[in-house]
């Protein structure tokens, strides 16, 4: 079992390269804007699962993961060449959605927003219609 600070030395080493790798090595046309989110490295370093994030529709998402996932080798390849360590980890990827998720619930949050402000807009408007409408007791009563 290796050091748990090894593990999270080696996966940030591993996100770092693969990013970069990503960036300027893979041509794949099926591999759209995917930017590697967190690399997560097995107590005995043989395996590391990699979350990417890739913006685009659910269609665009699954064909930047089978890319991926066919560059596997090459990726794994490429690391080796790059990062000086006994054994490269078995790469296993996975689609993130956590950012998706985000956005998706900072708009209800904002949508809620929004409606809690035009609620209080009609509660405020109507307190001043009412206030309106009640006349005071001098206006009502007649000179004497």
């Amino acid at each position: 079992m290796a050091n748990p600070h090894r593990q999270e030395k080696l996966g940030e080493l591993i996100a770092a390269e693969l990013s970069e790798l990503m960036r300027t090595r893979l041509k794949d046309p099926r591999i759209g804007f995917a930017s590697v989110t967190h690399v997560e490295v097995s107590g005995d370093l043989r395996h590391a699962k990699i979350s990417i994030s890739v913006m685009g529709t659910p269609e665009e998402q699954e064909e930047t993961m089978k890319g991926l996932r066919n560059a596997n080798g090459f990726l794994r390849h490429e690391l080796a060449q790059r990062l000086t360590i006994r054994y490269m980890p078995q790469l296993a990827f996975k689609l993130d959605t956590s950012i998706e998720e985000g956005a998706r619930i900072l708009g209800l949050i904002n949508q809620v927003a929004r409606e809690d402000k035009e609620k209080q807009a009609e509660l405020e408007q109507a307190a001043a219609v009412s206030r309106t409408q009640e006349t005071p007791e001098s206006e009502t009563r007649p000179n004497e």
